[in-house]
């Protein structure tokens, strides 16, 4: 994390000795190991002398040294005798900068509750000790803790109280690092434009103050953070402005090691290449630190890239016996320094190159040993890596249940990681379907191979820890933290009439795994790249307009029922079945089930369609006793840059004529009065009638209010309030005139996430906005089949399609297809 105060004061001559001012030296060259040793001994000859004070200073210093190290023991034990020491004290800044160690330390070991409240005492003593950088260092840490907390609303308006300050203040150094720090946070937490705007305004106070490091430090986090918007052109020219106001070899050397990684990534190898004798120049002289150590890694692993995208031109620029003598040397500067993480780093990406080469037994005993080393650190977040990279090399030597065994153990981690896995994303480079999808995906891929009933539970709990985890990864916080039931103990108890159908698109085919009531696991598997499924529901995507000749949609269609559904039809059949709980996979969310033609019927004819973003559904119940009442907000006007939907009054008014309501209309439909009517009304339906959109990237996934937008993270805390009150919790939330983003792959990401995350038991929404004046009658017709239905959501939304589909003006999919129910169908 990036913490704005200094975490290690400078020591002076009249205040400390020779121990902590060596201690600093080691700490700040990146020699951990070596300060650690020297605070440890100043620490303890303090207490031989009875000096109480220097000793908790010592000890406060030495946590920070274990806690690079990743031993969290004595971080612990270390910063907790150093604030037992300072209770007796009254230096408040001691004391402040102390809590803040100890913040840092809960926040890495997963307790941001527990670092909150350290960080809000550490604030208090900063003020003590009229340190204003200190205090705004701890709000920027305070935010952090409630972003991982999931309290987004609360994290943003600290960090723009924090902003605010600091725009208030005269240029100095400490404002342009104090902004250079909220940068970094809001580039952490993803918003990368607030990320942008912050890191410019400390550019701009670097710059009237002259000061080069921090001219240099703002270029290189502004290039970070444009790499993350996709402005790549904008990245590299301030990856090279960086370079050159660098005053240290190591921060020059960064910024060259990050433009030559995203020229590989564009593929521009002939100014990679001009770059890279200069990256070679400024390695070499640098002494052994872990700094030193990462950028040698960092530059093997860009060198490994090159490599594998352009084998038949690497020569000039990297060879695999060059890159392995520089993994060697950073092996052995990590044994100098007696960095262990450092030389688990190293002993692996070493691994991964003879992984390349098709050395294998050579790999397999280097990623065993980074494997150990990174188990005796407890470093978990680097462990998942090599169980993963073990996998894929057990796998190629053919040992199935060892490479299936590795498999599970990288995802277990990944799946325990949860809070430190949405962390990752402050890199920039880091990409989830890239880094972590891949281990998930494999493992379902060995596991489906020999598809025994132990087999296929496993594979169909893992592509449901996989869901989750993209899920979290969207956000960036996890989404399921309520109670939960599994769907196959929901279909026993209360509907044996439902089943589950799981596709899982793998590189070489599309399995589907079902289940029905009672009965044993089953698969089936169709003969296909992932190329082809995407290709396929994009190319449905595309005649679901209504222009498009019927021949071809319905071929199309079709062609994704033989799929998923035509060889289970007679099973399904057989089981009375009337309810499918699709979980999805991939490009098949964007995918409207309904359509789906089997030659004479769509599929909405025969059954009731759910979709669930995983096998846990949030603790359902039926709708049979309970009051219906519906809190309804509707957007008629234009907002915001968005048209206007004129059939919105007639929605909305409908509505609250078939069931009892609350209605916020237009000026009355803003953010505050939703909150108030949620906190205070004992509803069990919320009805929004507005624009919004749903995307791959969660800034573009809102719902739009009069007054502004209404993002998932917002309407999350809005109606979880009712959870934390001990009120009943929202029972359905309805959005009836949003749209996936157009052209968006994995659009319907946000759809997923925004009902997950909202805490409803069920949403009905829709993959497309449509004519507001046909969404008005069925939405009408799904009330009133949910009154008169027992309550089933399932059904009530398929009556309201048919409905439509019956109608001649209504026939094509485009108008009734749209609508889906996601959760509890019950």
């Amino acid at each position: 994390m990036f913490l704005l105060v200094t975490t290690v004061v400078p020591v002076t001559a009249q205040t400390s000795p020779s121990l902590l001012l060596q201690g600093q030296t080691y700490y700040d060259a990146g020699r951990f190991a070596d300060a650690a040793i020297a605070w440890a001994k100043a620490a303890q000859d303090y207490e031989q002398k009875g000096d109480r004070f220097k000793q908790a200073v010592s000890l406060n210093y030495l946590s920070l040294a274990y806690q690079d190290l990743g031993q969290w023991k004595d971080a612990e034990a270390s910063i907790n005798q150093s604030l037992t020491l300072l209770e007796t004290q009254s230096n408040a800044g001691i004391l402040a900068q102390a809590l803040n160690t100890q913040g840092n330390l809960q926040l890495a070991t997963g307790q941001p509750e527990a670092a909150f409240k350290t960080w809000q005492v550490a604030e208090t003593a900063y003020k003590r000790a009229d340190d204003e950088m200190g205090v705004l260092g701890s709000k920027i840490n305070q935010a952090q803790a409630l972003q991982s907390l999931g309290m987004f609303r609360r994290s943003q308006s600290l960090l723009e109280q924090v902003q605010q300050t600091l725009n208030t203040q005269p240029n100095s150094l400490v404002k342009a690092t104090g902004l250079r720090s909220l940068g970094l946070v809001w580039q952490t937490v993803g918003d990368l434009e607030e990320s942008q705007n912050a890191l410019e305004e400390s550019l701009a106070v670097a710059r009237t103050l002259n000061s080069a490091p921090d001219i240099s430090a703002a270029l290189f986090s502004l290039g970070n953070t444009a790499r993350g918007l996709g402005e790549m052109t904008l990245a590299l020219q301030y990856y090279q402005q960086a370079t050159e106001t660098a005053t240290s070899p190591l921060s020059q050397l960064e910024a060259q090691l990050n433009q030559f990684n995203l020229l590989i990534h564009l593929q521009q190898f002939s100014d990679a290449q001009l770059l890279l004798p200069s990256i070679q120049a400024n390695l070499s002289p640098l002494p052994p630190s872990r700094d030193a150590i990462y950028t040698q890694v960092n530059l093997a692993a860009s060198l490994m890239q090159l490599v594998q995208v352009q084998k038949a031109n690497t020569a000039k620029l990297a060879n695999n016996r060059d890159i392995a003598q520089l993994l060697a040397k950073a092996i052995q500067d990590s044994k100098t320094v007696k960095d262990i993480r450092a030389e688990s780093f190293a002993l692996g990406t070493l691994g991964k190159l003879y992984e390349q080469t098709q050395q294998l037994d050579d790999a397999k005993t280097l990623i065993q040993q980074a494997l150990i080393l990174s188990q005796r650190i407890n470093a978990t977040d680097i462990s998942y890596q090599w169980q993963w990279q073990l996998a894929r090399v057990l796998t190629q030597q053919g040992d199935m249940q060892e490479a299936i065994a590795a498999n599970q153990k990288a995802v277990d981690i990944v799946r325990s990681l949860r809070g430190d896995l949405v962390a990752m994303n402050s890199d920039i480079r880091f990409s989830f379907q890239e880094e972590i999808e891949p281990i998930y995906r494999h493992l379902v891929n060995l596991l489906l191979k020999s598809p025994s009933q132990d087999n296929l539970k496993q594979a169909r709990n893992v592509i449901e820890s996989l869901q989750l985890a993209e899920l979290e990864n969207f956000f960036r916080t996890s989404c399921l933290e309520v109670k939960s039931e599994q769907i196959d103990t929901v279909i026993e108890k209360d509907d044996p009439t439902a089943a589950v159908i799981y596709p899982i698109i793998l590189p070489d085919r599309l399995a589907v795994i079902l289940s029905l009531p009672g009965e044993p696991l089953s698969q089936y598997t169709t003969p296909l790249s992932q190329t082809a499924v995407e290709e396929a529901v994009n190319q449905m995507q595309k005649t679901l307009h209504r222009v498009i000749p019927s021949k071809e949609r319905l071929r199309v269609s079709q062609t994704i029922y033989n799929w998923l559904i035509q060889p289970v039809e007679a099973q399904l059949a057989e089981g009375n079945i009337k309810t499918l709980v699709f979980v999805l996979d991939g490009v098949l969310r964007n995918v409207p089930i309904a359509a789906l033609y089997d030659g004479q019927q769509y599929l909405v004819e025969k059954y009731s369609i759910v979709l669930t973003p995983g096998l846990q559904l949030l603790e359902p119940r039926s709708l049979k006793n309970i009051q219906l009442q519906a809190l309804t907000g509707g957007l008629s006007e234009a907002r915001q840059g968005f048209s206007a939907l004129p059939g919105v009054e007639q929605e909305v008014n409908d509505i609250s004529k078939t069931i009892q309501s609350q209605v916020l209309f237009n000026e009355t439909f803003t953010l505050a009065a939703l909150e108030h009517q949620i906190k205070t009304l004992p509803v069990a339906i919320v009805h929004l009638a507005t624009h919004g959109q749903f995307s791959s990237n969660p800034e573009d996934t809102f719902l739009l209010t009069w007054d502004e937008r209404l993002s998932a993270d917002t309407l999350s805390e809005l109606l979880q309030v009712k959870e934390q009150r001990n009120a009943e919790p929202i029972e359905l939330l309805v959005l009836s005139a949003c749209q996936s983003a157009t052209g968006d792959k994995r659009a319907a990401l946000g759809l997923a996430g925004l009902a997950v995350r909202s805490g409803a038991r069920s949403t009905v929404a829709t993959l497309w906005s449509v004519n507001d004046e046909s969404t008005a009658k069925a939405m009408v017709e799904f009330y009133r089949h949910l009154i008169q239905s027992d309550g089933n959501r399932a059904e009530a939304l398929r009556q309201a399609q048919l409905f439509l589909l019956k109608q001649e003006q209504y026939e094509h999919p485009y108008y009734w297809a749209p609508f889906v129910l996601i959760g509890n169908w019950l």
